[in-house]
């Protein structure tokens, strides 16, 4: 994915072999369920990628329609609902 307009490519990641469809949302894209799908690879692991502007973007993954945290985000944040949400950081 190249660079335009100042932003850089960002990937998100999940294993989740048994899932149907993951999608990423985020304050990137407007909590969009839709908006980006991540694609499925012979092993299990769900990957999207997003060009994101630097800076600070929360995001959850949205598996079979259930909205789950990142195990593997290292930083997260209480959002409005009463759980949490994951943070990336775009340098």
């Amino acid at each position: 994915m190249a660079q335009t307009n100042g932003t850089k490519p960002t990937e998100f990641k999940l294993y989740a072999p048994g899932a149907k469809k993951v999608v990423v949302a985020g304050s990137f894209n407007k909590w969009d369920t839709k908006k980006l799908p991540a694609k499925k690879d012979s092993r299990g692991n769900w990957v999207a990628k997003a060009a994101l502007k630097p800076g600070r973007h929360e995001y959850k993954f949205v598996v079979d329609e259930t909205w789950i945290n990142d195990p593997r985000c290292t930083s997260c944040v209480p959002n409005p609902l009463g759980s949490h949400n994951c943070v990336v950081e775009v340098k």
